[in-house]
């Protein structure tokens, strides 16, 4: 069985690297920084008590052209697909050579555009499982279709990443409606509070407010309610292995189980709202990512 993930090379994505290749899958860890992904690969392979097979490729989601490479590179089929990697709550503005918001360009258009391109891997596995992790912080934006790109609008952090992460789901949902015929499912996911490199951008008192520092502003490795990384992958390594989600897609789950739905926005880490599900909002992603993406 092949795995490739996103973003493998540390937190989550690490540990879903590592409980699949235990499980005996042949795993590619895509990353931006290969160095790092080897250190990671090596690290699995040292801690494994079977023999892994493990490989290694450059791929940086906020350049077409690396994405394109990837997936021109990429031989047999492909039975399992975990988009990962994220990049969140930059403090400014930051754009890709196309003029997107690099928030949503990573989180959303390249793992799409990945995605896309391994179609054909995908169905060729008769059966493939394509796991989106996506966050509670969809919570924070729908999709502001009008300025997706925070062109018109003054640009905040934490909504440009909810609406990347909502978008992460709303890409679901068009994904699993139109794959189904081709045996592929896909399913997106929250893996709960995790201190990993995605926090690196917060400042002193982002991170204070958030429970993630000591009183002496020492960084917490796991803050009171949050979850190890290897927790934190547990909803992944489900989405991706189990036999008990056979069958389900286009549907969002969080500490091993679907979301619940919400009315409105919680105060809490849990729960889907209604506009990450809304099927005509899907619907209207899919053709926007389509437009940008020039296909």
């Amino acid at each position: 069985m092949t795995w490739k993930s996103t973003g493998g090379a540390s937190g989550i994505g690490l540990e879903t690297a590592r409980a699949l290749a235990d499980a005996g899958a042949e795993v590619t860890l895509a990353v931006r920084d290969t160095a790092a992904g080897e250190r990671a690969a090596a690290d699995i392979s040292a801690g494994s008590s079977r023999g892994t097979v493990l490989h290694v490729a450059r791929l940086d989601l906020a350049d077409r052209a690396s994405i394109d490479a990837f997936v021109a590179g990429w031989t047999g089929p492909l039975h399992i697909l975990v988009n990962n990697a994220a990049v969140m709550a930059l403090p400014e503005v930051s754009r890709t050579v196309e003029g997107w918001e690099r928030q949503f360009a990573i989180d959303h258009l390249g793992h799409a555009a990945l995605t896309l391109g391994l179609h054909d891997a995908l169905a060729a596995a008769r059966g493939a499982r394509i796991v989106v992790v996506s966050s509670s912080a969809h919570q924070q934006s729908p999709v502001v279709f009008d300025d997706i790109h925070f062109t018109s609008r003054p640009y905040e952090a934490w909504s440009a990443y909810g609406r990347s992460k909502t978008a992460s789901i709303l890409f679901t949902v068009a994904l699993a409606s139109r794959w189904a015929a081709d045996g592929i499912t896909v399913n997106a996911l929250h893996p709960g509070g995790i201190m990993t490199n995605l926090q690196r951008h917060l400042d002193d008192a982002q991170l204070r407010y958030v429970g993630a520092v000591d009183e002496q502003g020492n960084r917490l490795e796991v803050p009171p309610g949050w979850k190890t990384p290897q927790q934190g992958a547990a909803t992944s390594v489900l989405l991706a292995a189990s036999p008990q989600v056979d069958g389900v897609t286009g549907r969002y789950f969080e500490d091993g189980n679907e979301a619940v739905p919400l009315a409105e926005r919680a105060d809490g880490m849990s729960g889907v709202l209604p506009y990450a599900l809304d099927e005509k909002d899907a619907e209207r992603l899919w053709e926007e990512t389509l437009r940008l993406l020039g296909r």
